[in-house]
């Protein structure tokens, strides 16, 4: 019997998750079970009990809101103590059209991807100012650079994953799990595919950020971060070579204004510290790189720890042997 279950986020959703639970297939091809779950993330309306009422399987509850990133690691947790085999995130504005799920887990199903991620073709999307689509484009460009993925879409919450790689998921962010989770596949070598999806016209503003500014500031934090943890030795050896190499331009134009017998190593003793200073800095940075590359390692076996924890756990029997 192979289970999906869809997860739904919903922070005071009372009056639109009904017509978000409404439009959800009842069916998909490939799929013997389907199974809703309602995360209410500290929600001061009726949320939870609209959705008790509307059917849904599973209600997870926080006494207080924790954030989308919160919300989201839970419904995954909760999704696979409830033995789902495939798992669809997708909002409770009903944003996402609700049909194209049976797309979302196709390639799941074909066993060609890990992940999908629900592309909403964001250049002929009516809905969304050029500003924000402009920041869109270039965020998610970003992302495909530092994850080494083909996502077009990287803020998109519509996706689905395998069991597998909802176990291999940790989300640290406090922010939002779509950029993170996106860059930690690609460095895990999981296989991300997307698939164009429709959209349905909006019911409520966006909740996530208060303002644009607000918005990358987040983001570009959450991709920084996530990209050091990953590639430390990398990030530490640009930021301190980079320092390093301006040090070395420094002390060069000294030597080469002492040597020439001119009066300017005299007058400049200053630049010739200052390179010194730069020079020790930027070594000292590259150092740092090394130790961070040796905590991300223990980081992957710590990550890889914890996959093997869940699976036992969750008593995951059902995994072929092959893939263990």
């Amino acid at each position: 019997m192979t289970k999906l279950i869809i997860q739904i986020p919903c922070l005071n959703e009372a009056t639109t998750l009904p017509a978000a639970l409404a439009d959800l297939p009842r069916s998909v091809p490939g799929i013997d079970t389907i199974e809703w779950l309602v995360i209410d993330d500290g929600s001061r309306d009726e949320t939870s009990a609209v959705a008790r009422a509307h059917g849904v399987h599973h209600v997870v509850r926080f006494r207080r809101h924790k954030g989308l990133a919160a919300a989201f690691t839970a419904g995954i947790d909760a999704c696979l103590k409830a033995g789902a085999d495939y798992i669809v995130n997708t909002d409770a504005d009903n944003q996402y059209a609700a049909q194209d799920i049976a797309r979302l887990v196709a390639p799941l199903i074909a066993g060609e991807a890990d992940i999908v991620i629900g592309d909403r073709n964001i250049p002929i999307l009516a809905s969304m100012s050029w500003q924000k689509k402009l920041l869109q484009r270039l965020g998610s460009w970003v992302v495909r650079r530092v994850s080494n993925t083909q996502v077009p879409d990287t803020t998109s919450g519509f996706r689905a994953y395998t069991r597998e790689a909802a176990l291999r998921m940790t989300v640290v962010s406090e922010f939002s799990y779509t950029l993170e989770s996106i860059i930690q596949a690609g460095k895990k070598r999981m296989a991300v595919a997307h698939v164009e999806i429709g959209t349905n016209a909006n019911t409520r503003p966006s909740r996530l950020f208060s303002s644009v500014y607000g918005y990358i500031k987040q983001s570009a934090a959450t991709i920084v971060r996530t990209y050091t943890m990953y590639e430390p030795l990398k990030v530490f050896s640009y930021i301190g070579g980079t320092i390093f190499a301006v040090g070395v331009a420094i002390s060069v134009r000294y030597l080469y204004f002492l040597l020439k017998g001119d009066t300017f190593g005299d007058r400049h003793l200053q630049s010739l510290i200052l390179s010194a200073v730069l020079m020790i800095v930027g070594f000292q940075v590259i150092l740092i790189g090394l130790v961070a590359d040796a905590i991300s390692g223990t980081r992957k076996l710590l990550e890889d720890l914890l996959y093997r924890v869940r699976k036992l756990e969750l008593r995951d029997d059902t995994t072929p042997k092959d893939d263990r």
